[in-house]
């Protein structure tokens, strides 16, 4: 196993950060290593908000379900899908031909951009010793945190990422067996069944061993239950109104 692997594989989410500032050099170089990520046809469709005012993160914490390590990490992170960029390009240049930013399809390109820029950034800040939490609660409200940004019309936020030196050594969650996620030629919905439940086994004791036997509850019925809790509804609304037509 390499040194690249050894890195991926020693991921954890980090929820508590040393008093340690961040350097912006640092956060530029964490930042350039996202920009060399794979994008469609060079599109490059996200921006980042990098915040370390402790108002705004204590504004952007709030919105985000009061989550503390927001407040508390030296930087936070929000990725924005953006094309707006791609929008004033075809203003500037094709001014008089219909142009279909909005359209479903660069909405995924930009989203998908957006992800795979922040795993980027997400690896070079492991790299530097530093530790990250994903933050899907920016969308909670997310009008608000656009409006708190001052993002531009076909930007949006899709998760904020904490950014600091780490004050704590979790735990690895478990993850999916293997053969439950990589199929070979075609997909084996039965092996993938199989392996959910020994999942579900695995994911049993560990939550047994970690709340000292408070909780024990599967995967699959932590999933179910997830399910059946709708969860940001609004999303659709707020994206047409970004002038994402999803058409």
């Amino acid at each position: 196993m390499n040194e690249t692997i050894k890195l991926l594989m020693a991921h954890r989410s980090i929820r508590k950060y040393a008093d340690k500032p961040v350097s912006r050099e640092i956060v530029e170089q964490i930042i350039a290593a996202a920009q060399m990520a794979s994008t469609s046809s060079n599109v490059q469709g996200y921006s980042v908000v990098a915040v370390t005012d402790p108002e705004r993160k204590q504004k952007l914490s709030q919105l985000s379900g009061s989550q503390a390590y927001i407040v508390e990490c030296p930087v936070f992170l929000v990725w924005c899908a953006d094309l707006s960029r791609l929008k004033n390009a075809a203003q500037h240049h094709l001014p008089d031909t219909k142009s279909y930013e909005g359209a479903t399809e660069n909405f995924i390109v930009a989203t998908v951009d957006t992800a795979l820029a922040a795993q980027n950034a997400a690896i070079a800040a492991e790299s530097l010793g530093l530790g990250i939490v994903y933050i899907g609660g920016i969308r909670n409200h997310i009008q608000q945190v656009t409006e708190l940004l001052h993002l531009p019309e076909l930007a949006f936020p899709v998760f904020g990422m904490c950014l600091g030196y780490p004050d704590q050594s979790p735990g690895q969650r478990p993850r999916l067996p293997q053969p439950a996620v990589l199929h070979w030629e075609e997909y084996n919905s039965a092996e993938s069944e199989k392996q959910v439940a020994i999942y579900d086994e695995i994911t049993s004791k560990y939550l047994r061993d970690r709340t000292g036997g408070a909780k024990d509850t599967p995967w699959s019925r932590l999933m179910a239950e997830k399910l059946a809790n709708p969860s940001r509804l609004h999303m659709k609304e707020f994206l047409q109104q970004r002038g994402f037509k999803l058409d």
